[in-house]
């Protein structure tokens, strides 16, 4: 059913917080236990039958060894931030897209959601996610992405969304997107146009070139785009620091 669909994650990242552990091998091939948060991934997106995967690498690419993917070099990687890595692929994204941070780690219950989503541009949002920010000291729920939501529909992305009317709620963006064929032209064309219109403070981020993928999410949704909820109900977790990398060791057989 899904194989024109092409599986993008971004692993571009030098992720510092991780301090040593991160040295000299990128965030996504840290072992949890015995496999590599990437291998999590890969286990799991064979299983269903998606096999036409692009691994976006940054530092460290000759680190990575996985057979049957694709490998597109960043070479940018320490000028630009999350959407500037993607960005490297877009010559790619001509059919449909699930893309994916190299840091997470998710069960099939979500990839389910994921791949049974039918609109244009949809993001997974966790309602319930404030829990996981319980003893995260070294990552505090002011840096979680926010959704700020009214029935199906997105407001607002931004990290640390205070308040909210009644008939709105705040969830949390879990780093997975999905494009349609439609959604991803509509995503490259707009940031085409910007690159060569945009000057000064892009969202949240100083400039384009330090952009998230979140402020590009939030420029479709401030450009009249339809941006659609992912409500996800399945396990989770995302690997940011040292605290974050033993409570995955620790949770890795609950998923």
């Amino acid at each position: 059913v899904f194989e024109i669909m092409k599986i993008i994650i971004i692993a571009a990242g030098s992720s510092t917080r991780l301090g040593k552990e991160t040295k000299d091998v990128p965030k996504g091939l840290l072992k949890i236990n015995d496999k590599s948060i990437i291998e999590i991934q890969l286990e799991l997106f064979k299983k269903n039958q998606l096999s036409n995967i692009t691994i976006i690498t940054g530092p460290n690419k000759e680190k990575f060894n996985f057979q049957n993917v694709n490998y597109v070099q960043d070479n940018e990687f320490q000028n630009h931030d999350v959407l500037g890595s993607l960005m490297v692929c877009k010559s790619i994204m001509d059919d449909e897209i699930l893309t994916t941070y190299s840091d997470i780690i998710f069960n099939e219950k979500i990839l389910g959601s994921m791949l049974d989503f039918k609109g244009d541009i949809g993001i997974a949002v966790d309602l319930n996610w404030e829990k996981n920010y319980v003893n995260r000291t070294q990552h505090p729920k002011s840096e979680a992405d926010n959704v700020l939501m009214e029935n199906t529909k997105i407001l607002k992305i931004q990290k640390n969304i205070k308040d909210s009317k009644p008939t709105q709620n705040i969830g949390e963006f879990i780093g997975l997107m999905k494009l349609s064929k439609k959604g991803a032209k509509i995503f490259v064309e707009k940031f085409n146009r910007l690159i060569e219109s945009h000057k000064g403070k892009f969202h949240d981020s100083p400039s384009l070139k330090n952009a998230y993928l979140t402020d590009m999410l939030q420029e479709l949704i401030d450009s009249g785009f339809l941006v659609e909820p992912i409500i996800i109900n399945g396990k989770w977790c995302e690997i940011d620091t040292p605290q974050d990398l033993q409570l995955a060791r620790k949770n890795i057989k609950d998923f």
